[in-house]
């Protein structure tokens, strides 16, 4: 197998994991920003409004990245 032939794999590889690290980012920036600790909020109290609108940030966000990933 060339080389040639694996660049385009090589180049999702890293796109995909900069994409999941910017989510991540992303995600933190809204756990400081909200005033209670979402993952609490949705896991052990069972918020379904919150755990909406988290779904909805983080749909948001990842509709952002692959949009700016993908030019």
């Amino acid at each position: 197998m060339e080389l040639i032939h694996a660049q385009p794999i090589v180049n999702s590889i890293i796109y995909s994991f900069l994409g999941i690290v910017i989510l991540l980012i992303g995600y933190f920036i809204i756990e400081k920003i909200t005033p209670e600790n979402t993952w609490k909020e949705v896991v052990e109290k069972s918020n379904v409004a919150v755990a909406i609108v988290l779904a909805a940030f983080i749909i948001g966000i990842s509709m952002i990245v692959s949009a700016a990933i993908h030019g």
